[in-house]
């Protein structure tokens, strides 16, 4: 089973929180809203979309590749985790 079918449940509640946030956007243009709370809307979305794009290759490189809470190798593991650090901060 993928690890998108495990977590499917957390997933998709973060995705119906970006739905919200969208249709925020979009009441606030049409409200025509001031351009600094629309801009503060779309950086909440992008942040959000940021966060689950690095949930899910995190997942995926525990699931698919190496997960580093389990593996043996220690320098895989080190390596592994290194690389999720990696993809956290690259994406905040």
């Amino acid at each position: 089973m993928s690890h998108t079918h495990k977590h499917q449940a957390k997933l998709l509640a973060r995705v119906r929180r970006m739905k919200g946030q969208l249709e925020a956007i979009e009441t606030a243009l049409l409200a025509k809203a001031p351009c600094t709370q629309i801009l503060n809307q779309v950086a909440s979305v992008r942040g959000a979309i940021a966060g689950l794009t690095a949930e899910l290759i995190e997942d995926h490189i525990r699931e698919h590749l190496v997960d580093p809470d389990h593996d043996p190798d220690a320098e895989k593991a080190r390596n592994a985790a290194e690389l999720i650090d990696v993809v956290r901060s690259y994406l905040k």
